[in-house]
Parts: C-alpha cells; structure tokens; sequence
C-alpha cells in the first residue's frame, strides 16, 4: 500500500511510518516541524526512517491548502492517516488560534483531499479529551460528547463531526480513534510522564496536579501503533462511511503509583510539588476498547512497568546521562 501519514516526524507519526515500512507499504510523510516543542527531538525520530528507500518525507503543513492539493495530486494514496494537529490541552489556553488553524483549517484540507482525489479510507487521530468530565467508566463511545471542556477537545470533537459530513456526502470511509495517553520512546516532551523523568534526572521538584488524585489510562506507544495498523490493514469496503473508536490499554492507573514507577525505574525519589487541578484537564481516564478488540482483535500488551522501563531506558540513553 501507498499511504500517507500527516505528522511523520512526531510521536505516533514516527514510529507508525517505521511499522507500515517493516510491513513493506510506502510511506509518503509530512510535517512542518514546528517549534511547539524541541524540533531537535523530531529530527531525532525522523532519523530513524527518513533514508528507507520506500519513505518520502516532505516538510510542510497541512493548512496550506495548495500545498496539500498538490500533494493528493501528485500521488494516487490507497490511504490516509492524519495524525498531524496541534497537541495538548494547557497549550491551548495560551494559543487557542494554533489549534483552529491547524485542528479545524488543515483537517479541513485533508478531508479535501481525500474527497477530490478518491482516497477509500482516511483513519485520523481524535482523543479521549472529548470525554470532558464523563463521569460513567470506562469511557464508551456512545457517551455523550457535546460538553468539551477544552479547545483542543473541542477541535477534536469539531474533526469527528467533519469526517462524519464529509463521509456522508462523498462516499469515503473515515475512522476516527481516541487516543488514550500515549507514552513511551520517542515521546511528547510535555507529557506529564517525561516532564517527571525531566524533572526528577535534574533534581527539580515535579508538579503533581490535583494533588495526585489522578488516574490515567496509559497506553503503550507499540500498542497504539499495532492498532492502527489494524484500522489501516483491514478491508473496508462493507463498513460504513463512518466509525469512532477508543484506543487505549483498558486499564486505569493512579497518578502517584505512575510517579513511583519512575521513581523505581531511575532509582531516585521526586521531590513532589502538589497543584490544584489545572483549566482544562480531567481527573480521569478510562477507555472502552471492546469495539476495538470486536472489529479489529485490538489487544494492549503492555503493562505499566514494561512501558515505563522502556521510556526511562531510551530517556537515558537519548540525553546521555
């Protein structure tokens, strides 16, 4: 297969490309390398695929719009992956139009896209921050949505509803996954879960939110990737136009047993600094993945120890400590 995979060079972006190469598919990747967070680490992901003879890489960003007609233009994709968008929730208090340009104006284009030039399936990234303050667990995606208590929600849930237009009214399938706090190698340097390690590596005080009375469903970075692949690799074309599902391990863990976990994985204690609970965030998060597992045998292997280990063993060879 010829797919393209939007946001190449971050987190999952990366290492999907990597699997899909393995799988022997070609990959053509784009990203506009933004300076979000550090674009040294980027490059470091990229690195690892940008000379495999069957990837493409190509720098640009998904709101130029010309840009991505030309590129849907110059290759017949047998699919889609958007995974490019802007991250996080606290960064959209600060920069809200961030988000509406790259959430809603470039998803705008990739849906385009895929509408002119005949694209059968697009699979992009939604995430569990839609829940807003869900309080049934685990999530389901038959609950409510309509009360997001974030932008970045907001453009994640504005992006289910554009695919689901979009599908409606040109034929093409779209698949929407929630991702569920994605961890491990090659990670987001403003999740909590690096900060911590951060923090800790340079005998800094971590910030701890609502006290530590949070619970997370953390999800291993191959297991994200194994299931998107499934998404990606299977037949669509008795599906209907349009499906939302949650990807995550299914399991709930507490905040300060995470900390711990680190704290055992580098040998050394946090000095802990306790917040109240920032704008925009939630105290829990809890996926239903048994649509998932239904559809497409989805099923988390890792647990938190073994991804935790990972990360702090990549983390230290990465920063050379």
């Amino acid at each position: 297969m010829k797919i393209l995979v939007t946001g190449s060079a971050g987190f999952i972006g990366s290492a999907l490309s990597i699997k899909l190469l393995d799988r022997g598919d070609s990959v053509i990747g784009i990203d506009n390398h933004n300076d979000y967070y550090d674009p040294a680490l980027k490059e470091s992901r990229l690195s690892r695929h940008i000379n495999h003879k069957n990837y493409n890489h190509i720098n640009m960003d998904i709101e130029d719009q010309k840009a991505v007609e030309e590129l849907f233009d110059a290759h017949q994709f047998d699919g889609v992956v958007n995974l490019a968008a802007q991250a996080g929730v606290r960064y959209s208090l600060e920069n809200p139009k961030a988000y509406i340009d790259s959430n809603i104006s470039g998803f705008l284009n990739i849906l385009e896209g895929c509408r002119n030039y005949n694209i059968k399936h697009l699979v992009y990234a939604s995430s569990s921050s839609v829940y807003g303050q869900n309080k049934k667990v685990p999530f389901s995606t038959s609950d409510n949505v309509d009360n997001p208590i974030s932008l970045y929600a907001a453009t994640k849930k504005s992006n289910e509803l554009m695919a689901h237009t979009y599908g409606h009214l040109y034929g093409f399938k779209t698949t929407g996954l929630r991702f569920f706090t994605v961890y491990g190698p090659w990670g987001r340097p403003d999740m909590a879960y690096y900060l911590f390690a951060d923090a800790i590596a340079k005998n800094q005080a971590i910030k701890v939110f609502n006290n530590g009375k949070m619970e997370r469903d953390f999800t291993f970075i191959d297991d994200i990737v194994n299931g998107v692949v499934k998404v990606i690799e299977k037949n669509v074309e008795d599906r209907i136009h349009y499906k939302i599902y949650n990807i995550g391990n299914n399991k709930v863990e507490n905040l300060e047993n995470f900390i711990s976990t680190i704290e055992d994985c580098m040998q050394k204690r946090a000095k802990k600094e306790m917040y109240p609970m920032q704008l925009g965030d939630v105290p829990k998060t809890y996926a239903d993945i048994n649509e998932l597992k239904f559809d497409f045998d989805y099923r988390p292997k890792t647990n938190i120890k073994v991804g935790v280990k990972s990360f702090i063993r990549w983390y230290i060879n990465y920063y050379k400590l």
